[in-house]
């Protein structure tokens, strides 16, 4: 039996181990669905989605149906997309604009700030006296960093600022690096897979240990860095890069792997749009950033609970993974680039991502099936009697000198041990009040 009060038992991260039952016990996943998707800043959309007055987009919180607005007066706002009346959906669209929407029950129409401003029959049948300013729309908390749209449920919860903490330096380098910062691209890639949602999300935060073995057949034919403008593949990430990867656990859940020197290419073709764009762009960079933030580039990371961003220097993609369940989970995939980027860098980066993270892609493909198994045998009889190991590079960590971070060589499992030490905080504490946050350092 799981109780409320025992799962930093269950997560050992002196020992490196876990319990496998995380994973995929439905009362666990009840409980995760109030302690962490309830209480917690998600990731719920980019400015550049609703740009002007009241458009929307789509989006869950957990398994909360939800619509991220731009009220006419240029406000955002994220409500709970069912009407107040008996709860049909209030939009079926996944984006537009719109300066209301009408509930198609009973005719229940709000307006972008989420106020109701339409009843059928007001006088006839409700003979005016429903109050309808007690009727708007359930709303969270909505706040935004660098153009990355969050919300929360929880009035009691720490600012999105304070709840970011110091990933808020890494996350300059990937959405703020010129002036302008970056955008997302049209339209999303969406898959179900079935597995638990957290496993994507560690893998994407830190696992650098598996990319030789499961993305073995890319690597042989020739890498995973690059892509011509036409999309197929090029093999010319330096290969030193390597020798100076190091992993970081950044507290509060969020983690990096693959923080390195700038090396400010992507591929050994000078023509190839990103690479020259980079080049172009250097000075700006450095100077946007800061001397100290622009020599580093970024890293594929995730932010606690389930928003991952994968090969931020090179390729932009952007992804969440939504819980249907212990052990079904819904892929979201974006893809960002600068703002003042051109039509063919664009293109490149659609080419690629394609290519490479879509849902039929080479890299996801090699991923989803070590997922889907890794949930199944923790359903198992004998295998729940075995823990999960996470030892690898425990006892080697430090605080990198620069980076405000823990850091240790890459593969290491740091950002793994971050994520599920804080997943147990989260579901072990019965208010925020009990939360440690890592404190923010000076120099983000």
């Amino acid at each position: 039996m799981v109780t409320k009060s025992n799962y930093r038992q269950m997560v050992d991260n002196e020992k490196g181990v876990m319990d496998r039952r995380i994973i995929v016990s439905d009362e666990i996943y009840k409980q995760e669905l109030e302690q962490v998707f309830g209480r917690c800043w998600l990731w719920v959309g980019h400015e550049s989605l609703i740009q002007k007055p009241n458009d929307f987009i789509a989006m869950y919180m957990g398994e909360d149906p939800v619509l991220v607005t731009r009220d006419s007066k240029g406000k955002l706002h994220t409500f709970l997309n069912m009407c107040r009346h008996r709860g049909n959906r209030i939009c079926r669209a996944d984006a537009g604009n719109a300066p209301s929407f009408m509930c198609t029950y009973h005719g229940w129409t709000f307006a972008t700030d989420g106020k109701l401003v339409g009843v059928p029959g007001y006088k006839e049948a409700y003979f005016e006296e429903l109050d309808r300013s007690q009727w708007g729309l359930v709303e969270a908390r909505t706040d935004s960093y660098k153009g990355l749209i969050f919300a929360n449920w929880d009035n009691t919860a720490p600012s999105l600022l304070d709840y970011l903490g110091n990933i808020t330096w890494h996350l300059d380098l990937c959405f703020d690096r010129s002036e302008g910062g970056s955008e997302i691209l049209p339209g999303a890639h969406k898959w179900l897979m079935g597995m638990n949602w957290k496993f994507p999300t560690d893998n994407h935060m830190g696992d650098g240990y598996h990319v030789a073995i499961t993305h073995g057949s890319i690597l042989g034919a020739g890498g995973v860095s690059g892509a011509t403008a036409s999309g197929t593949m090029n093999p010319t990430m330096p290969r030193t890069l390597a020798r100076q990867r190091l992993a970081f656990a950044f507290g509060n859940g969020h983690a990096v792997t693959g923080i390195t020197p700038w090396q400010g290419t992507w591929s050994a073709d000078p023509n190839n749009p990103v690479s020259k764009f980079n080049e172009e762009h250097k000075d700006e960079f450095r100077r946007h950033l800061g001397e100290d933030k622009a020599k580093w580039q970024p890293g594929t990371f995730a932010i606690f609970p389930n928003l991952v961003i994968s090969n931020p220097a090179w390729s932009g993609s952007l992804k969440v993974f939504l819980p249907r369940g212990p052990l079904s989970t819904l892929g979201w995939s974006y893809y960002f680039v600068d703002r003042k980027a051109p039509t063919e860098y664009r293109d490149t980066i659609r080419r690629y991502q394609t290519l490479m993270h879509g849902p039929s892609g080479i890299m996801e493909s090699d991923d989803q099936l070590p997922f889907i198994q890794a949930t199944g045998t923790a359903r198992s009889l004998v295998g729940q009697r075995y823990m999960i190991n996470q030892q690898l590079g425990i006892g080697h960590e430090k605080q990198h000198e620069e980076i405000p971070a823990m850091c240790a060589p890459s593969p290491s499992e740091i950002g793994q041990r971050g994520f599920y030490g804080f997943w147990a905080e989260m579901m072990d504490a019965p208010s925020w009040s009990q939360v440690k946050l890592t404190p923010r350092a000076k120099n983000v």
